[in-house]
C-alpha cells in the first residue's frame, strides 16, 4: 500500500497564481473590517457606509478566507488589546497586493496605543494608524483619504 503524501499547501503562492490567473482586480467599491470585536466591527462599518462603501465584516479566523474572494480595496484590522489580533490576515494582504502590483488593499490597523508595537509583518502593511477608542471624526478622513488614493 503506497503512503500518501500531503502537498505543501502555500497559500500566498496559490492565492497569486490564481489570481494572476483570472486576472482579478481589487473591488473598488468593498471594505473589509476584520476584528474580534462584533460591536467594533459594526461601528467601523457604519462609518465606512457614509462613505458610500460596501462593509464586509469578519472575524480574523473566516477573514483569511474571505479577503480573496471580495478583493476589496481597503481593510480595517482592529489589533485588540495587544494590535495581534489579525496577524493571520497579513499574509492575504500581501499576496494581494503581489497580484494587484501596487499597495491595494490599503491597510487601516485600528490600535490600542497602550499595547506593544505590532509585529514587522504588520508594520510593512499599514498605510494608517487610528488609536482606540476613535470617533467618526477620526476615523472617517482616514477611510476617505486611501480610498481616494485607491481610485
Amino acid at each position: 500500500m503506497a503512503s500518501r503524501h500531503e502537498p505543501v499547501f502555500d497559500e500566498a503562492k496559490v492565492l497569486s497564481d490564481r489570481e494572476a490567473a483570472h486576472g482579478l482586480t481589487p473591488d473598488l467599491s468593498r471594505v473589509l473590517i476584520v476584528g474580534n470585536s462584533q460591536i467594533n466591527r459594526i461601528v467601523v462599518a457604519k462609518i465606512v457606509e457614509r462613505s458610500g462603501l460596501k462593509p464586509v465584516c469578519e472575524p480574523p479566523a473566516s477573514a483569511v478566507r474571505v479577503l480573496p474572494l471580495t478583493f476589496p480595496c481597503l481593510v480595517i484590522l482592529d489589533g485588540g488589546p495587544e494590535n495581534r489580533d489579525c496577524d493571520s490576515v497579513v499574509a492575504g494582504v500581501i499576496a494581494l497586493r503581489r497580484v494587484s502590483g501596487g499597495r491595494l488593499p490599503a491597510v487601516i490597523l485600528l490600535s490600542n496605543r497602550m499595547a506593544a508595537p505590532a509585529g514587522p509583518s504588520l508594520d510593512s502593511v499599514t498605510d494608517a494608524v487610528v488609536t482606540t477608542p476613535f470617533t467618526t471624526e477620526q476615523l472617517q478622513p482616514v477611510v476617505d483619504r486611501l480610498i481616494k488614493g485607491s481610485r
